[in-house]
């Protein structure tokens, strides 16, 4: 009786040792601290590198960072650029790499391996915790990009446009642009490979300008090279305006009404005002984003027409006013606003007709500017036609020069029958009496291309 209670205890003790081994088994494969993802390390597996700018590596983990170290090499010698510990729970942390200033590695080599590697805090592995180690292949690369300009308008005017045509050429070319008066102009292919033309404009609202090519490669090597203008600073008209009851009973309600987030306003110079400034900004909001697109195809030539929209038409309206507004009083502004186009008017219901080709990328209604039909023209040049009574296009439309597209109106905030003409340059509004004519177009746009086709063709 003694033996078979004895082995029954002992049969009950390894049944119990078993049960508390396979908890602890369970526990250390479920337990939060012992989790066994290994970290994660970010970053290209092959890079370039200027040594100037510091590289970027980004270590997380599903639970919390403990340990990295960094070790740079030539090929031949090695040397620790980075090591240290993580405070706290952290669950993610960038490095930034610098290159060392010791002469530890050979100066003039043009590959260096990283390695990086970095632990958690987890307690597997007898609470070495999980750990990863990645290599980063990197080509170092110190010459910037070759930038020359090969041809330009001589001149801009202080609300105005002009043409560079220029040279950009670097093995592994990353960003290229013109910064021209804090706005950033995209380069569009040219006849060869390394060549690029772009148009650019200067605000009329803008004082002050400068221009300059900007090329950054991959290695963050960056040239900028200044292109040299004649700035032709112009004076745009002031007007005062008196808004009339009329004016803000009759126009300003209609469009408030037509939209909810203006109809439940009230008060007379309020709603003025939202009209006037909210839903115009709302509206030219909408036109710079449809006309900053460019196209990134190669461009073997680029020919515009003058621009005549309306035939036989007189000048309303010129562009850049500054519109100041009144109600009864002449010495209180209750609102102002920018004219950016030009306003024409003929007959009534007179066919407008686009003097290029082109592409509509908008034909609807369009707040203030009514029914309002846009064409690319291509270069990131576009036109926009404002207060038609009817269009004759649809977006997505490709329409050929001299073509009918809509007829004068009244739509949008017109109390006449007239066309509101704009032209911008990559979403920036520029004088339309340039591209009325012929000659500055020759002048600025047809000799700079002829300029730079002789080079590029050497």
């Amino acid at each position: 009786m003694k033996r078979r209670r004895s082995g029954k205890k002992s049969l009950v003790g390894v049944l119990l040792f078993m049960v508390m081994v396979m908890v602890g088994v369970a526990y250390l494969y479920t337990a939060p601290e012992f989790e066994r993802e290994t970290p994660s390390i970010k970053s290209p597996t092959d890079l370039f590198w200027n040594r100037k700018e510091p590289l970027k590596v980004t270590l997380s983990d599903n639970r919390a960072l403990k340990s990295y170290q960094l070790i740079l090499s030539d090929g031949q010698k090695s040397i620790i650029v980075g090591k240290g510990t993580f405070e706290g729970d952290a669950k993610e942390k960038s490095l930034l790499v610098t290159y060392p200033k010791s002469r530890v590695l050979d100066a003039k080599a043009k590959h260096l391996t990283l390695t990086v590697l970095v632990t958690d805090k987890s307690l597997w592995h007898f609470a070495q915790g999980n750990s990863a180690q990645k290599s980063i292949e990197i080509e170092v690369d110190n010459t910037r990009p070759n930038v020359n300009v090969l041809s330009h308008s001589y001149s801009i005017t202080q609300g105005g446009a002009a043409l560079v045509v220029f040279q950009a050429k670097d093995e592994h070319l990353d960003d290229l642009y013109i910064e021209a008066a804090g706005n950033r102009f995209k380069a569009q292919p040219y006849q060869k490979e390394g060549y690029y033309a772009a148009l650019i404009a200067w605000p009329f609202d803008k004082k002050e300008f400068k221009a300059k090519i900007v090329a950054t490669d991959v290695a963050k090597n960056r040239r900028s090279v200044e292109v040299p203008f004649y700035l032709k600073h112009h004076k745009y008209p002031v007007s005062w305006i008196e808004a009339k009851d009329k004016f803000i009973e009759g126009k300003i309600t209609d469009l408030a009404s037509s939209d909810p987030d203006y109809a439940s306003i009230e008060g007379k110079l309020d709603k003025l005002r939202a009209i006037n400034e909210t839903m115009r900004l709302k509206n030219e909001a909408l036109i710079h984003k449809l006309s900053k697109n460019i196209s990134s195809d190669r461009l073997k030539s680029w020919k515009i027409n003058a621009f005549y929209p309306l035939k036989n038409s007189k000048r309303v309206a010129s562009f850049g006013a500054s519109r100041h507004y009144y109600y009864k009083n002449k010495h209180k502004e209750v609102s102002h606003s920018y004219h950016v186009g030009y306003d024409l008017a003929s007959t009534k219901m007179a066919t407008i007709k686009t003097s290029n080709a082109g592409k509509v990328v908008y034909a609807g209604e369009n707040g203030i500017y009514g029914n309002m039909p846009m064409i690319d023209h291509g270069l990131g040049l576009y036109t926009l036609y404002g207060h038609c009574s009817e269009l004759l296009v649809k977006q997505g439309d490709e329409v050929k020069a001299n073509q009918a597209i809509a007829k004068t109106g009244t739509s949008g905030l017109a109390l006449g029958d007239h066309l509101h003409f704009g032209i911008l340059v990559q979403g920036i509004e520029v004088r339309p009496v340039e591209w009325f004519d012929r000659g500055w177009i020759r002048k600025n746009i047809d000799n700079i291309f002829k300029q730079a086709d002789k080079i590029i063709k050497e």
